[in-house]
């Protein structure tokens, strides 16, 4: 046996390994080595039916649906592996005292539940709510405790399962033993309202806009009008010893200072890194269109009047203070959207593979793709005048701090293709995924830009799941002739 062969059948073992059982000691950052040999017989990684965490016929008949229009062999058998990943081994459904559904979410290799990757993770399972009863009520479940988080700190990005008085984060400023990480982050507080306004929509099942939803939108209006920063600091503070930069505040904890000017401040990124500039444009964006979508589901279903009114005053403030301050005209590429800025002046032109970004702004519905601004912008990020953008041997695009530099981040070759008006572009991207899953049938956190077999955590359900929405996405627009020019 080759030592090549040996190494990919380590890797395999290793990432099957991980999804069998719900480990506690992976680490967030678990980088490995594979080899990417040719595979001529392409086997399911998904897990052994006895050992899917949650079942739907209705996902399975559309995977075989899926593979069945697929030519590419491979990009057949990574869409089989990676589209179920969420439910097949992070979804943990259960029916609470009161029976109603509650869903908790791991990560994946991090058995914590953050608000804004569960988000993400069971989101392409939405658009089959009304055909099977059991995705519709694991999604209704999610949201629901995702309401119970924000409530019980909505300062924090994620979750345990089980409160852990001995949490290996528990020397963080503020924490409580309910909590995985208290990292303020302003799409945290986005992604359960994208969720709920859009299960509400899909489904119309209001059900879940009740008495736990109503006091977390409050808390919602509670922390972006403190982070407004137009009454001093506010009460949110981090400090973490460590030996990372990105992974505490500076000055103390309390960050870099901003100039009240309407924007919202974020301590962190979604990457979980400290921000430069605290105000967050992409992040800010994200808050506006929550904001609305909050002020129509108050007004709708819980006849709130005034509560609506805020989101919508709040909404309104932000958006001018973006037209204002988020635009920097760039001598190279003119009007670009900053990814940061501080309400003093200062602009820090870059892009984070994470979402929200300046790249997935349209994806997500907070900026129109042929905005001319936004164009420019992704021009900009697109290219070596972004910092966390690399280019090499095995692909190119944006990475970010989180990981380190030369790692490129497949999320953001996903959303370059989710936000794409061109065929080639897109097929460029899906070459790239297809060419970089270090022979694993998985997408990864990162991989190196010289070298894909160099790569980080192999078990993330959200970049899997994100993997699957887009070929789901793209044979329903009838794009199947492009998938078969692979």
């Amino acid at each position: 046996m080759n030592k090549s062969f040996l190494a990919a059948v380590v890797c395999s073992f290793l990432c099957q390994s991980a999804i069998a059982h719900e480990t506690t000691t992976l680490k967030k950052a678990l980088t490995h080595t594979c080899t990417n040999d040719a595979i001529t017989t392409y086997i399911s990684k998904r897990p052994k039916e006895a050992d899917r965490l949650f079942k739907s016929d209705v996902i399975d008949k559309e995977i075989k649906r899926i593979v069945k229009m697929l030519k590419n062999k491979k990009l057949a058998w990574m869409f089989e592996n990676c589209f179920p990943n969420t439910l097949d081994t992070t979804v943990h459904y259960t029916v609470d005292a009161n029976g109603n559904p509650d869903t908790f979410v791991y990560t994946g290799d991090i058995p914590a539940m953050w608000l804004r990757d569960s988000g993400a993770q069971v989101w392409p399972y939405l658009q089959f709510a009304n055909k099977d009863k059991r995705i519709k009520d694991m999604i209704k479940g999610t949201i629901l405790r995702q309401f119970k988080f924000i409530n019980i700190d909505p300062y924090a990005n994620g979750f345990n399962r089980i409160p852990d008085p001995k949490g290996e984060n528990m020397a963080d400023t503020g924490m409580k033993p309910e909590l995985h990480e208290r990292k303020y982050e302003i799409d945290s507080l986005c992604y359960p309202i994208r969720l709920a306004y859009a299960y509400w929509k899909t489904t119309g099942d209001a059900s879940i806009f009740g008495e736990e939803w109503q006091k977390a939108i409050k808390n919602v209006l509670i922390v972006f009008r403190e982070q407004q920063k137009k009454n001093g600091r506010g009460s949110y503070s981090f400090l973490r010893i460590t030996d990372r930069a990105y992974d505490t505040l500076s000055n103390a904890g309390w960050g870099t200072p901003v100039k009240a000017v309407g924007l919202i401040a974020s301590a962190f990124r979604p990457s979980d890194d400290a921000t430069t500039f605290q105000f967050l444009i992409p992040s800010n964006f994200m808050a506006v269109s929550s904001l609305k979508k909050s002020a129509e589901i108050l007004t709708s279903i819980n006849n709130d009047a005034t509560t609506a009114a805020e989101c919508s005053s709040l909404a309104s403030e932000v958006s001018k203070a973006l037209s204002e301050y988020a635009v920097y005209n760039h001598p190279k590429y003119g009007k670009v959207y900053a990814f940061e800025v501080d309400g003093f002046g200062n602009h820090l032109l870059m892009d984070d593979a994470n979402v929200p970004s300046l790249l997935a702004m349209p994806y997500l519905g907070d900026v129109d793709v042929n905005d001319p601004i936004y164009q420019n912008t992704r021009r900009l990020v697109w290219s070596e005048d972004n910092p966390f953008f690399h280019r090499g041997k095995a692909g190119e695009g944006i990475g970010g701090p989180h990981i380190g530099v030369d790692m490129i981040w497949p999320m953001s070759i996903m959303m370059r293709a989710f936000t794409s008006t061109s065929d080639e572009e897109i097929k460029q991207c899906l070459t790239m995924l297809l060419n970089t899953d270090a022979g694993t049938g998985f997408i990864h956190e990162s991989f190196h830009k010289d070298d894909a077999n160099n790569f980080t955590r192999p078990w993330f359900a959200w970049q899997n799941t994100l993997f699957g929405e887009l070929i789901v996405k793209l044979v329903n627009e009838g794009k199947t002739d492009l998938l078969n020019s692979l």
